[in-house]
């Protein structure tokens, strides 16, 4: 943990290229919605949103005309429809849009929707951002090398990413981490070890505390705990190698803290162990999907030159594999830590395998 400035300059987004947009319709991710992100936009005033405590969200709630009311609300319940059942119209009777929140804060600036089944009050979120090809290959690597499925839609400019529920890590780490337990503190340790293995293995960065969740799950007569990822903005784009280290976050101190105190030199390499070798695992069953992409994300511009440069001499470092010297993208950066990643473990594997068959004879 320093002081270091890691992130200094705001990532812009990169365009949809023409192989990501025919890999997105061949998986069903491309997908014709009645409403654009810029249609979010003819708001005609906002209110601050506070949370519990009376504090700046920093999310804006938006309110339209009444002529524009009426055709936003029948949009996004067809966006609702489209991502979470069969795109009818059947539905739309029971549905209510009780809100439509805007970010001003971060590079999204996304829409979140909040929408109501009026006949039990059940209600959950999704949320309009622009495209930008980076955020994509983050959802898609999340969706086959995480423990977590993720269901979203592109079109033309407009992205639509479903919620994904769980307590804002900020928010966690303030009000709930003091009252764990400590068995309940060390399982949190070991999974920040994992979520740290993870985000670095598949080069997504920023993960502060308030771009992720903590998941608490109940099991038997405890509680375990997960870390999600909610923001994919920064896959593949920075050029330090410590932006895609959550450890290395002023936010994630405390969580860092958790595991000086709570876990052996001996338990995180483990633990670190464990996480390669699951990604290793799920490159493998994730087949042609991953490989396809993997060829789209080589080929794609997703970053600056400089931080190209920078990024594949610290892994170089790192690694010692000369082949990360002559990566001349970001995607190839990528490519070749997934595939070291699995050649490693592969490696591993067979090795084990002659020794034991040794030993057998």
């Amino acid at each position: 943990m320093s002081d270091e400035k890691l992130m200094s300059k705001k990532k812009p987004a990169y365009p949809v290229s023409k192989k990501l947009d025919q890999y997105l319709g061949h998986y069903s991710r491309k997908i014709e919605i009645p409403i654009f992100y810029e249609d979010l936009l003819r708001f005609s005033g906002s209110v601050v949103v506070y949370d519990s405590d009376d504090e700046d969200t920093l999310w804006i709630r938006v309110y339209y005309s009444e002529f524009d009311r009426i055709e936003i609300d029948n949009s996004l319940k067809k966006v609702y429809s489209i991502l979470h059942s069969d795109g009818s119209d059947n539905i739309h009777q029971y549905l209510n849009v009780d809100a439509v929140d805007f970010c001003t804060f971060g590079n999204s600036k996304p829409f979140r929707i909040k929408v109501r089944n009026i006949l039990n009050d059940n209600f959950t979120y999704f949320y309009v951002k622009k495209t930008d090809a980076s955020r994509i290959y983050g959802l898609e690597l999340e969706h086959m090398l995480s423990p977590y499925n993720l269901n979203f839609l592109v079109y033309k400019d407009t992205l639509i990413e479903e919620h994904i529920a769980g307590i804002p890590g900020d928010v966690f780490i303030k009000d709930m981490l003091p009252n764990c337990t400590e068995s309940e503190k060390s399982q949190l340790a070991k999974e920040f070890v994992k979520f740290n293995e993870r985000c670095m293995i598949r080069l997504l960065g920023d993960m502060r505390s308030y771009n992720y969740v903590i998941v608490p799950v109940h099991d038997f007569d405890h509680v375990v705990y997960r870390i999600r990822a909610i923001d994919f903005d920064q896959q593949c784009f920075e050029g330090k190698l410590k932006v895609y280290r959550p450890q290395f976050f002023k936010e994630n101190f405390q969580m860092v803290e958790l595991v000086r105190k709570k876990l052996r030199r001996d338990s995180v390499d483990q633990y670190k162990l464990e996480e390669r070798s699951i990604v290793a695992k799920r490159i493998l069953s994730s087949g042609a999907r991953i490989k396809r992409l993997r060829g789209i994300v080589k080929k794609d511009v997703i970053s600056t030159q400089e931080n190209i440069e920078l990024l594949r001499e610290a892994i170089y470092e790192l690694t010692l594999d000369q082949q990360f010297r002559k990566c001349e993208t970001m995607g190839e950066v990528l490519d070749l830590a997934l595939n070291f990643v699995r050649r490693n473990y592969e490696d591993v594997s067979m090795k084990q395998i002659l020794e034991q068959r040794i030993k057998i004879q």
